[in-house]
């Protein structure tokens, strides 16, 4: 099973969007972590779990950058059907990664 727990394999203060505006931003996380990671799940034909829990909280730069962001690049529109979002800590980051990507996928359905 493919996983990502960000506190432990990424940061536990990831924050904003682009590489430029700091270490642990939302572009590089995409690039270095969550999409050779879906990628991986989805040969496997396994889901990705992602593990928000334990971070300092999470910019909406950085979680648009990161899951709309993967939604753009792989124009894909199963996105949310091949990740699982696990965050106890704060229930409002699912909400958030999955307005994130449908809006991504609107985006990318008027193209």
């Amino acid at each position: 099973m493919s996983r990502i727990e960000i506190v432990k394999d990424f940061s536990d203060a990831p924050m904003g969007r682009y590489e430029y505006e700091g270490p642990f931003s939302g572009e590089l996380f995409r690039k270095t972590l969550l999409k050779p990671k879906y990628l991986e799940a989805v040969e496997k034909k396994e889901k990705l779990i992602v593990y928000f829990d334990g971070a300092f909280g999470y910019s909406t730069s950085f979680l648009e950058e990161s899951f709309g962001g993967l939604v753009r690049e792989l124009k894909s529109k199963e996105i949310l059907n091949n990740i699982d979002l696990i965050s106890n800590d704060d229930i409002t980051v699912q909400g958030l990664v999955k307005k994130y990507v449908r809006k991504a996928e609107m985006e990318f359905n008027k193209s």
